[in-house]
């Protein structure tokens, strides 16, 4: 979830900044959590400080890579100004970015309903 609203921050500035002149639109890249895990477990990750007795034992999430803002490499369009913000590509990816974190949301929910249940309490 953290993600998702830093992501909205950064698609919300690319929105804001659309009018300015030579601003490049922004974006985060996705953490390949596959990829972290496997340099966790690999030993390539030298700041993990985290003992683990077994294999199958997980890092503290703290050292866990975040994702990073970087600028995009192409644009199929630019502004005479020289900015390269489409707003339609900034809704589509606002919106989807929406729809992700309400998915969350109710995974989250939907995990606590059943939680309560197993421990006997209801909804």
């Amino acid at each position: 979830m953290g993600y998702l609203d830093m992501r909205q921050k950064v698609l919300a500035q690319n929105v804001a900044n659309a009018d300015t002149p030579n601003y490049r639109a922004k974006d985060l890249t996705e953490v390949d959590f596959g990829s972290v895990l496997k340099d966790i477990t690999s030993g390539e990750r030298l700041n993990v400080r985290l003992e683990t007795t077994q294999k199958g034992h997980m890092p503290d999430p703290n050292n866990v890579q975040d994702g990073e803002v970087k600028k995009r490499a192409v644009t199929y369009e630019v502004a005479p100004a020289g900015n390269a913000v489409i707003l339609e590509e900034e809704i589509i990816k606002a919106n989807q970015n929406s729809v992700d974190y309400s998915m969350i949301t109710n995974l989250y929910t939907k995990h606590m309903s059943m939680m309560r249940t197993a421990i006997g309490r209801g909804q």
